[in-house]
C-alpha cells in the first residue's frame, strides 16, 4: 500500500506532490497502485516518475486504459496520474498501466486548427507559463499578446523572457525591447537572458523555483538551449546556430518534464508554428486590461470603437493613450477566440447570427436614410 503521509519529505515532492494531490489520490491508495508524474508521452505510452524507496524511478505505462476519444482528456505531460505497477500487461519493456489521471489543477490549452473545434493540451498541473521570445528577430507584439492570453487562461502565471539578449545590442536597446513586451502584456513580468552569458538566467531559476513551469514558443526562441543552461547539463537536443542571425532549430519532438537543480520542474515543448485561441475570453481581459479599463468610460455599452459620438477608445487612440495596433490586436483575438467558441456553442452561433443580421439591417436602414436626403436636398434645389 502506498504512504500517503506527507509529515517528512516525500520522493515526489521534488516534482510538485503535495497534500492536495495526496487527498485527490487517497480512493486509490488501497488498491496497490502509486502516483506518478508524467514526464513524457509518446504513441499511447507514458514515462512516469514513481516512489521507490526514498527516492524515484521513471516507469514506462500503457495509456490503454484511459484512452478516449476526447482531446482534452488525453494524459498530457505534467499530469499526475494514477500506475498500477503490479497488473502490468508485460512485454514491450512496459512496466505498469496508467489507471487514471488525477485532476488537474491547470492546463495550457491551444485550438489545433482555425478550421477545428478541437482543443490540445499542451501542459498540465502548469504554475509559471514561460513565453520564449527571440531577440534574433524583430519583436512581435502581436504573438506575446496571443501567448500570454492563453497563459492567463490557463490559470498559471505567464512570465515572457527574452531570449538571446546578447545579439540585441547595447543595453539602452535592450532596455526599450523590454518595455515594448510590457506594454504588450500588462502586469506580467518581462526578463531579458542569454544562455550564451548567463545574464539573467539567476533572476529566471529565483522565479522557476518550487512550481512547475512550461516553455513555449517558436521554433528557434532557444527554450531547449535556455532548457540546458537552467538545468545545468545537455539534457535537450539543439542544432547548432547559424552566425548570420542566432538562430537554432529545435529538434524536441515531444514535451519533456525535467527537474531543476534549485528546486522545481520545467516542462520543454517543441516549437509552435502556431497557437489558436481556446475559450480564452478571461485571459484576454487580463491581457488588454489597458483597452477593457478605456472601453468602460464609453457613452455606450455596445460601443464599436470606431465612429460612435462619446468613445473613449477613439479619444485615447487621437491622444497617443492607446496605439492603434494593439486595438487591431484585441479586435482579432476577441473575433479569432469567439469563432472557436461558436463552433462549440449553438447559442453563441445562434447569437452572432442574430446580431450579424441586426447589424445588417440598421445598414440597410442608414443607407435608405442617406439616400432619402440626397434625395430631399436634391428635390429643394429645383
Amino acid at each position: 500500500m502506498f504512504d500517503l503521509d506527507l509529515s517528512t519529505a516525500h520522493p515526489l515532492t521534488a516534482y510538485g506532490w503535495d497534500d492536495g494531490f495526496a487527498e485527490s489520490f487517497t480512493p486509490f491508495a488501497g488498491q496497490g497502485f502509486v502516483p506518478g508524474r508524467v514526464v513524457r508521452v509518446d504513441r499511447g505510452r507514458v514515462d512516469a516518475v514513481v516512489p521507490d524507496g526514498d527516492g524515484v524511478r521513471t516507469v514506462l505505462a500503457d495509456t490503454a486504459l484511459v484512452a478516449t476519444g476526447d482531446p482534452m482528456r488525453v494524459p498530457c505531460t505534467g499530469d499526475w496520474a494514477v500506475i498500477d505497477l503490479e497488473n502490468g500487461r508485460g512485454g514491450d519493456h512496459v512496466d505498469g498501466v496508467l489507471r487514471a489521471l488525477l485532476p488537474r489543477r491547470t492546463s495550457f490549452v491551444r485550438s489545433t486548427s482555425s478550421k477545428r473545434s478541437e482543443g490540445q493540451i499542451l501542459a498540465a498541473n502548469v504554475d509559471h507559463a514561460v513565453i520564449a521570445v527571440s531577440l534574433a528577430d524583430a519583436l512581435d507584439l502581436g504573438r506575446i499578446e496571443r501567448f500570454v492570453s492563453l497563459a492567463w487562461e490557463s490559470g498559471g502565471q505567464p512570465l515572457v523572457v527574452l531570449t538571446k539578449a546578447d545579439l540585441a545590442g547595447d543595453g539602452h536597446g535592450l532596455a526599450h525591447l523590454v518595455a515594448d513586451a510590457e506594454s504588450a502584456a500588462p502586469g506580467v513580468r518581462v526578463l531579458a537572458v542569454s544562455a550564451e552569458t548567463g545574464a539573467g538566467l539567476d533572476a529566471l531559476a529565483a522565479v522557476l523555483a518550487g512550481g512547475t513551469s512550461v516553455f513555449l514558443g517558436q521554433s528557434g526562441a532557444g527554450k531547449s538551449t535556455l532548457a540546458n543552461a537552467l538545468v545545468g547539463a545537455s539534457v535537450q537536443t539543439v542544432q547548432a546556430t547559424r552566425d548570420r542571425d542566432g538562430k537554432g532549430r529545435h529538434t524536441t519532438t515531444t514535451r519533456d518534464l525535467l527537474a531543476l537543480p534549485g528546486g522545481g520542474v520545467l516542462i520543454d515543448t517543441p516549437g509552435l508554428r502556431g497557437v489558436g485561441m481556446w475559450d480564452a475570453e478571461g485571459g484576454l481581459s487580463r491581457t488588454f486590461s489597458d483597452v477593457e479599463a478605456l472601453a468602460e468610460g464609453c457613452r455606450f455599452h455596445d460601443c464599436a470603437h470606431e465612429s460612435e459620438p462619446g468613445c473613449a477608445v477613439h479619444v485615447a487612440l487621437e491622444n497617443g493613450e492607446l496605439a492603434v495596433r494593439r486595438l487591431e490586436s484585441y479586435r482579432k483575438l476577441l473575433r479569432e477566440n469567439q469563432r472557436i467558441v461558436a463552433k462549440t456553442d449553438a447559442r453563441l452561433r445562434a447569437e452572432i447570427r442574430r446580431d450579424w443580421k441586426q447589424k445588417q439591417a440598421l445598414g440597410r436602414h442608414m443607407m435608405e436614410r442617406k439616400r432619402g436626403t440626397e434625395g430631399e436636398l436634391k428635390q429643394a434645389e429645383r
